[in-house]
């Protein structure tokens, strides 16, 4: 909702507000549930979760994943600046913030050993701007001494740009890999105003890329570079970012990024254009890749994330599988999609819903 506002204002009057509410144990199940239950039906078959500050709650979300059978990598969100939080929603201070993601480590670790799931915790530091340099420093530590994934935003506006280089003098990128946040199990999100310096050092830590195309039209103040990015051997996958993204579909993302790649072409961008099998790539083996998942290929060795899908027109129009496959990037919708596999496990099913 509200994607009409700010970033700022966004934040602060409707999401810092509602990932409050995420304190009441019941309100969490509820939610994640829903919402796990329609990534799913989505075809999501791995999640890359902003949970909230709140460790009973991210840890609701984790033994929901494990139950329905998705693949998650959660985050306990790290986020103490009393300058850029509010005070009903933030870490109490930097030795709160990283005590309680040290134990939400822990506690994920005996998860995964009671369920046996594929569920891994991640190091989240919301974005720069809402996170002290204490704070910042010792999450890039945590990181290093569980070898964790790390999660954040970088540069996904003008705005939090131009926040990093009035507190830092540095560019965002700068900072995140000054405090070891950059790493080759990072993905940052947005990456909307990265320079080619900023890709560079994507590069060379081999941090990837969160694409979220449609999230970027209302808060990224421009597109990201994506065949730049590939030109530069910088992983990018793709990303729905809800709910600064409004769908839950990989699909109307794919969609989207073909869409907004065009503009980068209209503004003089050279080779900017992705075509549909670019964006299916970001969706498989892009998103596999940035998370170090052996899936997203059907190839011996992989694992078996597959999605059984019904071409809605296959009676009606051509059926050269070029065409067949373009088609149902172009137009498949939750109704269409049969049956999803997580690692061989079927954990979705709508083929006696007809």
């Amino acid at each position: 909702m509200a994607l009409d506002k700010p970033l700022n204002e966004w934040l602060n009057s409707y999401t810092f507000p509602l990932e409050a509410k995420f304190k009441d144990k019941e309100y969490a199940e509820k939610i994640y549930y829903s919402l796990i239950k329609e990534l799913l039906a989505n075809g999501t078959t791995t999640g890359l979760f902003f949970g909230s500050i709140h460790n009973e709650a991210n840890l609701i979300l984790a033994k929901i994943c494990a139950q329905l059978g998705q693949r998650a990598f959660i985050g306990k969100v790290a986020m103490d600046n009393p300058e850029q939080t509010p005070d009903y929603y933030r870490d109490q201070n930097s030795q709160v913030a990283l005590q309680q993601t040290e134990e939400f480590i822990q506690a994920m670790f005996d998860l995964q050993n009671q369920t046996k799931a594929e569920i891994t915790p991640v190091i989240t530091p919301r974005f720069v701007p809402s996170c002290t340099e204490e704070t910042l420093q010792g999450l890039g530590q945590l990181a290093k001494k569980y070898d964790l994934p790390i999660q954040s935003h970088c540069s996904e506006s003008i705005w939090e740009d131009h926040y990093a280089i009035e507190h830092y003098n540095l560019r965002d990128t700068q900072v995140l890999d000054k405090f070891g946040l950059l790493t080759d199990k990072s993905i940052m999100a947005h990456g909307t105003q990265l320079s080619d310096q900023d890709l560079d050092t994507f590069n060379s830590r081999q941090t990837a890329i969160a694409h979220c195309p449609i999230s970027n039209v209302y808060f990224g103040n421009s597109v990201m570079r994506v065949q730049d990015a590939h030109q530069k051997n910088v992983k990018v996958g793709l990303g729905t970012d809800i709910s600064g993204g409004f769908s839950p579909s990989l699909y109307r993302n794919m969609q989207q990024s073909i869409m907004s790649s065009q503009i980068l072409t209209d503004q003089g961008h050279d080779n900017a254009r992705i075509s549909a099998a670019n964006a299916f790539y970001l969706a498989t083996v892009g998103g596999a890749q940035a998370l170090h998942i052996k899936s997203g290929q059907i190839k011996s060795g992989f694992k078996a994330d597959l999605q059984i899908v019904q071409d809605q027109y296959f009676d009606i129009s051509s059926n050269e599988p070029q065409e067949i496959f373009e088609r149902l990037i172009y137009h498949t919708n939750k109704e269409n999609i049969k049956q999803v596999y997580v690692s061989g496990k079927l954990v979705h099913d709508n083929l006696g819903e007809e």
